[in-house]
């Protein structure tokens, strides 16, 4: 079993919201996506979808794009981004997911084969250019919620399992400096993390190292629309 990543894949059946407006190398960017990863995903791999998966504003709609990944190989593990806002009502998103092989973190976790993936969406993180005292409120909140994230994980995780985190924002600022998320993803013992968020000429390293856990860039367009093995 292997685990690739790739986030931000801003789909848009139902919206007049084309990709390529940021650029040419957007253009058909989905089908990039999909032929990279059929050639890499088995079906008992798994697939980490870090957020912004949709441009749709209600889940009916959506939904229309979780179905064009339905025929993708691979068991999809997904957490919300900052544009997902048909997002909305975890229980109903996983009553209509197209098939047993989506899955969608809030606040908790799930565990696949050897694996525990825990996920939130996370935020702007103190330090970074575009943080406010605004954000504080939010940045506090969502720390608490992957603190009931890692719990849940750790009701759900058996020795030998690796622990892998989702967020969507960066964990922490272009210093690398500690936030309430690396803390937490150090003190449980995370292996490896994954995030997106970053787009275009703004830059982020690829991967990089912190405290022992190895963080993955997996924005698309970032990493060419292919998929990133994790593990």
């Amino acid at each position: 079993m292997n685990v690739y990543a790739i986030s931000d894949l801003h789909l848009s059946a139902t919206q007049n919201k084309p990709m390529d407006v940021f650029g040419s190398g957007w253009e058909g960017h989905f089908e990039k996506i999909k032929s990279d990863w059929r050639q890499k995903v088995l079906p008992e791999d798994i697939v980490l979808i870090s957020g912004d998966i949709s441009w749709a504003m209600k889940l009916s709609d959506a939904l229309v794009d979780l179905r064009s990944l339905a025929d993708l190989p691979g068991k999809k593990v997904f957490i919300r981004g900052n544009h997902d806002f048909w997002w909305n009502g975890i229980t109903k998103l996983r009553d209509l997911a197209p098939d047993e092989n989506f899955y969608f973190l809030q606040t908790d976790a799930v565990r696949l084969g050897e694996f525990v993936i825990v996920g939130s969406r996370g935020w702007t993180c103190p330090g970074s250019a575009d943080y406010t005292e605004q954000d504080q409120k939010l940045y506090l909140r969502e720390g608490e919620r992957f603190r009931l994230a890692f719990l849940d994980g750790e009701r759900l995780r058996l020795d030998g399992d690796k622990l892998i985190a989702m967020i969507h924002y960066p964990p922490f600022n272009l210093k690398k400096e500690d936030t309430l998320f690396t803390d937490l993803f150090q003190r449980y013992g995370v292996e490896k993390a994954v995030f997106g968020h970053i787009h275009g000429a703004a830059y982020f390293p690829l991967k990089t190292e912190k405290d022992g856990v190895e963080y993955f860039l997996t924005s698309c367009d970032k990493v060419g629309f292919s998929l990133v093995k994790i593990y």
